[in-house]
């Protein structure tokens, strides 16, 4: 075992401080992470990993090579097929590109192994975030010396893997302080997570007792303890849960029950909880109008909404992704010849069905699209006249203005 202890040696993991709150700690102690607060559980937080993943596996993605003649589809089906219909045998694409931006967003990183058969691309797999860890090879014991690697503890066979850089697609949050290693917003943002946890449990607890607050029970005499909690246990069966809500509660002869008014609206409970959801939409890039809350929406029409998201929050995003599967999946050959990879963002920009007739027309009209790209973009058929550029015949050349002026009649 001597080699291992040398290679464990010489492996250094990226992040050396212990995290107390690692799911494998944890559950390694005997503690289930989720018992106490699962983030997941916060509607603002699970409704902004839903928006951002979902918005990410609705966008076609799309290769492209750049000719001499301009940026064309790209002929390399063997490839594109794979990321664009089925990364692997058990993931369409939309579920697949979803899956790993909720891995980003909740985890702060995502990985994807890329398995080859020789240099074919054979498939694609998510590794799960809390399982993987980057870690550095120092000595060079593996090749290039302070090389990244990616080491894979599967927790169903209990086998480590260890895979290479150019094997594993890495997505990490904006939020890192090392390039490698991205952080959560969850992590990030934990006690205003958990803040919202707490008025959640709050608003539950007030359900549970019919919205009815806590109340004094003055009475003469002494009691006991024993007494005193089985007085209390008799009046909370009456007064607690839903279904004994506006019921007459009886009270004993000599004693009186004054409940504690306790308005919401006093502590400002609803106005801090609104506020606490904008924090964490805001973390996450998420407009206020998309979290159910149009209070002060300045957008004119929801192609505005989308054009703001996209600029704001999913064109980080995006680029991202594109860098990160144009170099790795893609050999240093076709980069060099042109290829690369682009997420289609007109699904999620496209406006309504007169603004998008007239922006068409307008694109044809001046020769910037050809008639059989327009239908193409509306899902209509190609015609055999449509692949011709078209503008309007009154238009010439800025070199060519005035020179008609010295002419006679006749002479042009």
């Amino acid at each position: 075992m001597g080699w291992w202890n040398r290679l464990t040696r010489i492996f250094r993991p990226r992040n050396e401080t212990v995290d107390i709150n690692n799911p494998l700690l944890l559950q390694w102690l005997g503690i289930d992470p989720d018992t106490p607060k699962d983030q997941l559980s916060e509607a603002t937080y699970f409704a902004c990993l839903k928006i951002l993943s979902e918005s990410l596996g609705k966008l076609p993605l799309k290769m492209y090579q750049r000719t001499e003649c301009g940026i064309v589809k790209s002929d390399r089906e063997e490839i594109y097929n794979l990321l664009k219909l089925r990364p692997n045998p058990y993931m369409t694409s939309s579920v697949f590109w979803s899956t790993v931006e909720m891995n980003r967003n909740h985890y702060g990183n995502a990985y994807v192994w890329c398995r080859y058969n020789g240099p074919q691309l054979q498939d694609m797999w998510i590794l799960p975030s809390q399982y993987v860890t980057i870690v550095v090879d120092d000595g060079g014991i593996l090749g290039e010396k302070n090389a990244i690697w990616y080491r894979y503890n599967d927790p169903y066979d209990g086998k480590m893997y260890v895979f290479r850089n150019d094997e594993v697609l890495h997505f990490k949050t904006s939020a890192t302080f090392d390039g490698i290693t991205g952080m959560s917003v969850r992590d990030i943002l934990k006690n205003t997570v958990n803040g919202a946890l707490e008025s959640q449990k709050f608003m539950n607890n007030l359900y549970k007792t019919g919205l009815t607050g806590k109340a004094v029970l003055e009475y003469t005499g002494d009691l006991n303890q024993e007494a005193r909690d089985r007085l209390v246990k008799g009046f909370e069966q009456f007064a607690s849960g839903s279904q004994n809500a506006g019921k007459i509660i009886p009270v004993p002869l000599g004693m009186k029950l004054v409940p504690l008014d306790i308005k919401l609206t006093d502590s400002q409970f609803f106005e801090l909880k609104k506020y606490t959801a904008l924090q964490i939409a805001a973390a996450f890039g998420i407009k206020p109008n998309q979290i159910n809350d149009y209070e002060k929406s300045s957008y004119a029409s929801a192609e505005a909404q989308n054009l703001a998201f996209y600029v704001d929050t999913l064109l980080y995003i995006l680029k991202q992704y594109e860098e990160e599967i144009t170099y790795k999946i893609l050999s240093s050959q076709l980069i060099n010849q042109g290829y690369f990879f682009k997420f289609n963002v007109n699904v999620i920009l496209r406006a309504d069905i007169k603004t998008q007739m007239d922006s068409l027309s307008t694109a044809v009209q001046n020769g910037i699209m050809k008639p059989n790209e327009a239908r193409d973009y509306l899902d209509m058929p190609a015609d055999d006249y449509g692949d011709v550029l078209m503008a309007n015949g009154n238009y010439i050349p800025l070199s060519m203005l005035g020179a008609n002026y010295g002419m006679k009649g006749g002479e042009g």
